[in-house]
This record gives C-alpha cells, structure tokens and sequence, in this order.
C-alpha cells in the first residue's frame, strides 16, 4: 500500500500578495463569524453563556491569524535569509497546518527573551527612514524586523487560540438535590484535518467541593477531556467515557463546533458544490470565499441508577440519539446541524443552483453592508 504524503495537500504561500490576501480574507471571516454567534442566539441556537465562550474562542482564533500574518508579513520578499512561508491545507481545511500553531506556541514561551534582545519600534522605524533617505534602498531587512518584533509583541499579549486550550468551569447556577451546574469549555486544533474545534459541556456537580476548587477532581477532568478531544470521536464515546469515570459529575449536555473548512478558488483544491458554486459565481477579491462548519449537540435524556460494588449505587446518564433513520448511532448525536457562511453574491449562485444536500444546511449571509442574515 503506497503512503499518502501529508505534505502534498499544505501548500506554501510564498507570495507576498497571495499571503495578505490570505490573511486579510480570514480576518474578514472571523469578524463576520463574530456577528453570526450574535444572530445564533438572538435565536435561540446558542444561550448567552456558550454566545460568550464561543466569541472567546472566536477572538483569540482572530488574534492567531493577526499573530500568523505579523510573522510571515515579508513573505516572498529578499530578508537576508530564508524565513520560509505559512503552510495551509489546501485539501481539508483551508486554514494553517496544526504545525504552525504548535511552533507558535513554542515562540510564545520564548517571546519576551526575543523582545528584550530586539531593537524597539522606534530605533527601527529611524533606521529605516535613514536607510530610505540616506542609502536611497528599500529598508526591507528592517521591516522584517519589526514584522518580527510585532510577532513576538503578538504572542506575548496572549489570548490566542493555541493547539490545545485547556478546560475552563463556569458556575451558571444550582441544581436539584444540592447540585451545582457548571459549563466546561476548552478547544483544540484538530491535527488530523487542520481545523479549530470547540467543546462546551454543561454538567451537575454532586461533590462535597465545587469542581474548579477541588484540587483532586478538577486536573483529572481536565487531563481526561483533553485525551478525549479528537475530532474521530462520536459525542456519545466522550460523554458515556466521562460519565463513567466520574461518579459524582453528571454530563447532562455535550457540544461541539467545527469551525471550517474554508472553500476559496484561489487557495483551495476541495471537491464539491461549493467549490463549483464559488467557481460560477467568479466573485471580486474579498469575497471569493465560503466558511463551513458543523455544531454536533448530545443530550442526556434521563438518569438510571446502575450497581457499584456490592452496597452502592451510582447515577448514570442515558442519551438521545437522533432517532430518524438510525442516524444517531452513525452521529453519536442528539442532532448534527450543519452550516455556512458565505458572501452575497455566492450565496444567490448557491440558491439558483440549489445542489442535492444543501436544503438542510443553515445559511448566513454577508451584506455588502456587513450585516449577516440567516436564510
């Protein structure tokens, strides 16, 4: 069996003009993806706190990007050495190989030791104008520089979305029988596919000590979720695993966003209507793009007492799968929605076309204005 090089479906961007374009087009995304989670739960699809944690997570992808196209601002362009490119998926995903946000994370550690040994922002922009003024050169070994510097200022402000972002616990209120509830939240760059996704679990808490300030209990859920935080996994393996390891948390409800893939001719080589739809609908740059992602939900449907030892009982949760055509065993979940943002112009392209699968899919839509509507 011959091995499929990974390498073959990154591609990267060494242009200049292609790598600003690319971030510019991600930051427009990510700003609209920030409207969208307002519309969600204006309607209802997300309440106010999983609205907060996923604009949390939405803003540090956001700053990722910003931090991303700081580093490779002078890609394509003569430095003095070779610096090298971002690579992105052009098959999967569209976004940045897990490679990248995994040595960001290892600059991050070391950026205030490079900030320290580097020339600040006004020593090089003086050197630079007397290199334009006095050499009559482009400056363009101090731009990289500062590109650089402004990287590492980037990565020392923190808040960015890292490859792992570990379980955060919010109270959101109590419970029958004494119980607290709590909402869990935590994040991952899907390595596999090179996509963010985002976990949010609500659970009730029967412990004598609330579970962010147990010193015992809280770093095992957290070493136990993130072993558990592979996009491979159905929702119901996750909840039943962390049901069963956990006598005294009660995972009432499990929730996961994959946020992507991103479909641009210019940039990516995925199959499929919407590669056909952006293809026909030949859009001016800046909007020449479709965002899909897909919101996974798992409910518990109601609570069984099952035998531990041999004078004990425990609390086990019993979920709902999605009961039409057997699809909840094939999901592992209570209900799969998928979605998709798109600009204006796409958008009428995808509804005169109106491709098979696609009745279902939620549409958001971008204004030429800016604004998002749902269709």
């Amino acid at each position: 069996m011959q091995e499929i090089d990974p390498a073959s479906d990154h591609a990267g961007l060494a242009d200049t003009f292609m790598s600003r374009r690319y971030f510019r087009k991600f930051e427009t995304i990510t700003a609209h993806l920030l409207r969208v989670a307002a519309v969600m739960q204006a309607d209802g699809a997300l309440s106010k706190a999983e609205a907060r944690v996923l604009t949390r997570y939405l803003m540090a992808l956001t700053f990722t990007f910003r931090a991303l196209s700081m580093k490779y601002l002078l890609a394509g362009r003569d430095t003095g050495r070779f610096f090298g490119s971002l690579a992105m998926d052009t098959r999967d995903s569209g976004f940045p190989v897990a490679a990248e946000l995994m040595t960001m994370a290892n600059d991050a550690q070391q950026a205030a030791v490079h900030l320290a040994n580097m020339p600040s922002e006004e020593a090089l922009k003086d050197d630079m104008v007397r290199t334009i003024i006095g050499a009559r050169e482009v400056p363009t070994r101090l731009q990289f520089a500062l590109s650089q510097r402004y990287y590492y200022q980037e990565l020392s402000r923190g808040q960015l979305f890292w490859a792992r972002n570990d379980p955060d616990c919010q109270w959101i209120g109590d419970a029958e029988a004494g119980r607290r509830r709590f909402l869990l939240h935590w994040a991952v760059y899907d390595s596999q596919v090179n996509l963010p996704v985002v976990y949010l679990m609500e659970l009730e808490d029967g412990g004598r000590t609330a579970l962010p300030k147990d010193q015992n209990r809280w770093p095992e859920v957290q070493a136990h979720l993130m072993a558990q935080s592979l996009g491979a996994l159905k929702l119901v393996t996750i909840a039943r695993g962390f049901d069963e390891d956990f006598d005294d948390l009660h995972p009432k409800r499990l929730r996961r966003f994959h946020l992507g893939p991103m479909y641009s001719n210019a940039y990516t080589h995925q199959s499929g209507p919407l590669r056909d739809v952006l293809a026909d609908a030949a859009s001016p740059e800046g909007q020449d793009w479709a965002l899909a992602w897909t919101d996974e939900v798992l409910e518990s449907e109601r609570e069984i007492e099952t035998r531990a030892g041999w004078f004990s009982t425990v609390e086990r949760q019993v979920f709902a799968l999605d009961p039409f055509s057997g699809r909840g065993v094939d999901t592992g979940a209570t209900r799969t929605q998928r979605a998709i943002i798109l600009p204006q112009r796409p958008y009428q392209v995808l509804a005169e076309r109106d491709p098979p699968g696609f009745a279902d899919v939620r549409k958001f839509v971008v204004s030429d204005s800016g604004q998002v509507l749902r269709y």
